[in-house]
């Protein structure tokens, strides 16, 4: 498995040249697009890395994993009054579809969608901000997880359309705490900072049961949330990634995508250059790479 990695990097990075990194939010255009890392973590417990493995990134529109994964688990059914389950197909920050379809978002991953289910969350959980980053922490068995304080301001001074999109939710009665504290608990999720080893590490309670004292999502909620992984995890790219990664998937545009194999092993990639639909270019190359490599035979055996 060691030597398959190796090789996957070394066929995946420089692909990186043809993307951008995002460079709409200040703090991360400063972020050096030569970084790689490609982690695997299975089921019984081992885990291969390669490249910078262990440096944490901005995980941005990840947290949304985390985020509907507790939401299932708190609110429960009524989350599905606030944001439906369907791909958006346009582009993720979109606030024509949000205002054409009555402010009801496509899904929990787009922006929209995401913004409604932290509103959500903070009705059900008035700490949401501090429970959401202890959970994660527990996931990914590492205390030392924690928000980027200048990803956060550079967000906050940039945010603007997600915050016309947590108005826009306002105005058709789908939210109900103050837009502005719901904007500023979304960019502090997005905000977080975690390694490529310490995503793998948190996915694993989609790939088998974990006893590591988070809640999130079991049973039929994980399920469903796989679900969606697969058809809204790479935006309005989800079914090309579907197609040739074949994998659930998650995204972000710090450069990570977080990919699950039940039963089998998580697997984080993280190059920080992304293409137009704003998904890391080497990062889908890895995964595909990985996934055609063993998916049909199981990792043990790559």
């Amino acid at each position: 498995m060691q030597t398959l990695l190796d090789d996957i990097a070394a066929a995946a990075r420089p692909l990186a040249a043809d993307g951008k990194v995002a460079a709409y939010i200040p703090v991360l255009a400063a972020v050096d697009p030569a970084k790689f890392a490609l982690v695997v973590r299975t089921a019984d417990g081992q885990e291969w890395a390669v490249g910078d493995a262990d440096e944490p990134f901005s995980i941005q529109s990840i947290s949304k994993l985390f985020a509907l994964a507790l939401a299932m688990e708190w609110v429960g059914e009524p989350l599905w009054e606030k944001v439906g389950r369907e791909p958006s197909g346009m582009r993720f920050n979109s606030l024509i579809q949000l205002e054409t379809e009555d402010g009801r978002p496509r899904n929990p991953f787009i922006n929209a969608g995401a913004i409604a289910t932290t509103d959500a969350l903070m009705s059900a959980r008035p700490a949401y901000a501090r429970d959401l980053l202890e959970q994660i922490r527990l996931l990914a068995g590492n205390p030392a997880i924690e928000m980027d304080g200048a990803v956060h301001r550079s967000e906050m001074a940039t945010g603007d359309l997600n915050r016309a999109m947590a108005f826009v939710l306002k105005a058709h009665g789908n939210l109900a705490n103050d837009p502005i504290a719901v904007t500023d608990a979304y960019f502090g999720a997005c905000s977080i900072a975690a390694s490529a080893r310490d995503l793998a590490r948190a996915a694993m309670f989609l790939v088998t049961p974990q006893d590591n004292g988070a809640v999130c999502a079991k049973g039929l909620h994980a399920q469903r949330l796989r679900a969606v992984m697969r058809t809204c995890g790479m935006y309005d790219q989800s079914g090309e990634f579907a197609f040739r990664v074949g994998l659930p998937g998650k995204s972000g545009v710090g450069g990570g995508i977080l990919v699950v194999q039940p039963g089998q092993f998580a697997a984080c990639a993280w190059s920080p250059p992304l293409d137009r639909y704003g998904n890391s270019l080497a990062g889908q190359s890895a995964l595909e790479q990985l996934a055609s490599a063993v998916c049909w035979t199981g990792p043990n055996q790559a």
